[in-house]
This record gives C-alpha cells, structure tokens and sequence, in this order.
C-alpha cells in the first residue's frame, strides 16, 4: 500500500495531552488524524475532552485569569487544533472541515476499537471496522477516575454541585471554603487529598470501609494526628444527598448495618484511577496499575518503537491537565523526530 493511504501520525485522545500533541503535530505538517472518542460507547475507550469534561470551573489553568470550564477549556484546545490542520475521526468522515473550526460540532466524534502495533504501517481499528494505517501513534486516552456508581453521585458531579474525583483540581473553589467535606477512601491517594482539603475545609471526613487505614504507615499518622480531619471507620457511602448542591453523604456501617447520614458540603471520591489502556491488550509495556511504561521518564517512547504515550495514561502521580498537555507537546515532538528519522515528512 502506498504512502499516499498512510497516515503520518494517528493521535487516540482527546484530552490536554491528545489536543495539545495534536496542535504540536498540526503546526510541524504531519497532518493528525485524531481518534476523539464517544462518551456512551460500552466499552469506551477515550471520552472525549478527558476528565475535564467533568469538571465545571478550572482556575489553575495559566492563562484564564478569571477560570474557564472544563469543556470551554477543551473547546478552546480542541478549535486551535483543528485551525492548524488537525482531522478527527466522524460520523460525517474527517471533519471539521479545517477552514471552519467554529462548525457547532454537527457531528459526532468516533471511538478507536484496537489497535495492532505488531505491523507496520500500525493498524487503528475505528467503529464499524474501520481501519487505518499509521506510520506513528500517539496515546493520550488518558484515565478514569474510580466512582462508587451512585445515580445522584453521577449526576452531581456533572452539575457541579459539589462532588469531585480531584481535590487539587476543585478543592480550592469557594464553594468548599470553610465546609465540612467528604473524602471517601483509605489510601495515600485519599490521605493526600484530606491533607490538601484541611486548607480550605472547617473539617474534613474520611470515609472507609474498613477499620484501618490502606495508607502507608507515615500517611496514616498523618491523617489520624490532624485536628482537622475525622476517620469514619467501617462506612461506605450508599447515597448521595442533596438536588442542586450536595448536602450529605448517606452512609452504611459494614459491621452492624446501621445506616447514618452524615450532612457535608463537598464529596470527593480518592479511590482511585483506571487507565484506558485495555484496548491495547498486551502489545505494550504497562506497570502493576495498567498504565503504559515510557522507555525514558524524560521522553515519550514506549516499548514499540513508533508508538508514543502522553498525559494521564502514562501519569499515575500528578494527574494535572497542565502536566498532561505538557507531555502531549514532548510527544508530538519526539513523534516528529522520530518520523523524520524513518524518511516520513
């Protein structure tokens, strides 16, 4: 097959990192096609916009002084991508059209299936079978923060009413300043974010289903010595209060079965993130958690030459949409060296 049918780079994710690479790409004339996923498809492997989808003000994004939306904020990567040359994957074939980045999204984003990175040119495996040839890939498909599956918990957090899977993100919003807020889990995870939240919060409770703390032994102590946070042992969360904002937490005891409610003006869920990398099945080194292993921590090379990772897929610490776009811009860069390399312009 041709060149001509190949593309130069295939970009799964449409987060920070996956818009971000997207721009860098764009800009170098390697022409992306960017696979930006469907948020309903079972199962899903990229949700378009990334978590930030699901986060309503963002105010430690450098840049918007004033904050922005999750979604605006990825509506802006999304359009100065597609400015620059950037084709996603549609129902309607490669659109939008790049002369009209402002198109109202009359169209629907497209999820990738698998991938086959045993050949090359690789194999990205579209919806209906579709499939496309690619010199180079890039995965930012990101991770998924861990909910308990409650119907209002969902709700809320769509809404903006208070509940949250990222204090560092939403912590510091006023509305949390000075509650009493909610962190469900046991964790260092959940240990660091209660730490985090004691700066804004007139108390915090963590909520765990067991009668001692999974954290490790330093957190703990932490945790149990701050006169600002309370451990509710043996308690999970079986609802969530409250219509427009959250007013508390519905919880269980797991030894007597005695049901409590417990009225707080924040939840935030630490029980941790799932990678998207099962579409990938085998084909690349992942750690114990399932996010993809970079070759060097300083690049963006994994262990198939070719194919690059970017963004919370690879980043189990920080999970940041500042750190994620920054690891988009290396991959794009380290993708376009590395096609220059293999004579691809």
């Amino acid at each position: 097959m041709s060149d001509n049918n190949v593309e130069k780079l295939v970009i799964i994710g449409s987060g920070p990192a996956g818009w971000t690479a997207a721009i860098y790409a764009a800009r170098a004339n390697l022409d992306p096609l960017v696979f930006a996923g469907r948020p309903k498809t079972v199962p899903s492997t990229v949700l378009p916009g990334g978590q930030l989808m699901m986060t309503t003000e963002v105010e430690n994004y450098p840049g918007f002084p004033e904050g922005v939306t999750g979604p605006r904020l990825m509506a802006h990567f999304e359009q100065q991508a597609v400015r620059f040359g950037t084709r996603i994957v549609t129902d309607n074939g490669l659109h939008p059209d790049v002369s009209n980045p402002d198109d109202g999204h009359s169209y629907s984003f497209h999820d990738c299936q698998r991938v086959d990175l045993s050949q090359r040119p690789f194999v990205v495996v579209g919806e209906d079978d579709a499939q496309y040839l690619a010199h180079a890939v890039i995965i930012a498909t990101g991770a998924t923060a861990n909910w308990l599956g409650l119907e209002n918990e969902q709700r809320l957090a769509r809404l903006g009413g208070g509940v949250s899977a990222c204090a560092v993100c939403d912590g510091a919003l006023p509305i949390f300043r000075d509650q009493v807020l909610a962190v469900v889990g046991g964790g260092d995870s959940a240990v660091e974010e209660a730490t985090y939240l004691t700066k804004f919060a007139a108390k915090v409770c963590m909520i765990h289903r067991r009668d001692q703390l999974r954290a490790s032994k330093i957190m703990a102590e932490r945790a149990l010595s701050n006169p600002k946070i309370e451990v509710l042992w043996n308690k999970i969360p079986i609802d969530v209060l409250g219509d427009q904002r959250i007013t508390g937490v519905r919880l269980k005891d797991t030894k007597t079965a005695e049901v409590s409610d417990l009225s707080v003006g924040g939840l935030f869920l630490a029980i941790g993130h799932t990678p998207a990398t099962a579409f990938l099945g085998d084909q690349l080194a992942l750690d114990a958690k399932g996010y993809i292993k970079l070759k060097d921590p300083y690049r963006s090379t994994t262990s198939v030459e070719g194919v690059f990772a970017a963004g919370d897929v690879v980043d189990s610490v920080y999970r940041q949409a500042i750190t994620a776009a920054g690891m988009g811009c290396k991959a794009a860069l380290d993708a376009e060296r590395w096609l220059a390399e293999q004579g691809v312009h």
